[in-house]
């Protein structure tokens, strides 16, 4: 059996997964808390989480001195203690994560094995590059993209899909959260 891959992601309107600068705050001070509720409800049931090692370095950072109230958002709490496998070639253990492994290697390589030995869903929040190349390689099953009702021209960061290959998307699952957040799930396949 083959473990499912959901690469999750939060995005603005025009496709950064983050701000530079600005006074967003937050989630785009776009939360309420039907969107807060939900994501929370995503981590009850059993699963891994996979981070490539530079979102493993950015959540340890922001959890560690960060006075965000978001940053302490139950759900993000719930998620630091889902099993995690850290992809790196640079970070050595022990990690400051509760139950975290760091698995050397290209990434394509250790998702294929984890996806055949995980008996548990496998998701990842962020990790834009690694999860771009695992996209690429067709190891992502679900794509997760939750859409905030903002366009951040001026103050974006992290183009989620900047050089990624092409794919087609068959949506999935569809809901509207706090009434202007989408939750868009869709099923990627490399557009040949």
């Amino acid at each position: 059996m083959t473990a499912t891959y959901t690469f999750d992601v939060f995005s603005s309107l025009d496709g950064y997964g983050g701000i530079s600068g600005g006074d967003w705050g937050g989630y785009w001070g776009k939360q309420g808390p039907e969107m807060l509720d939900h994501r929370l409800a995503l981590y009850e049931t059993e699963q891994r989480m996979v981070f490539g090692a530079n979102t493993y370095r950015t959540f340890t950072q922001l959890l560690a001195s960060s006075t965000e109230e978001s940053v302490r958002d139950p759900w993000v709490t719930r998620m630091r203690s889902v099993p995690a496998t850290v992809v790196s070639t640079t970070l050595q253990g022990p990690l400051d994560w509760p139950d975290a492994t760091v698995v050397s290697g290209d990434a394509v390589d250790v998702v294929a094995r984890l996806k055949q030995e995980s008996e548990v869903p496998l998701r990842s929040h962020g990790s834009l590059s690694m999860n771009r190349a695992l996209m690429a390689a067709g190891l992502v099953d679900r794509l997760q993209v939750t859409l905030f009702p903002v366009i951040t021209g001026q103050t974006g960061d992290d183009p989620i899909f900047q050089g990624a290959a092409d794919f087609d998307l068959e949506l999935i699952e569809s809901r509207t959260l706090d009434g202007n957040i989408q939750e868009l799930v869709y099923q990627p396949t490399l557009h040949v």
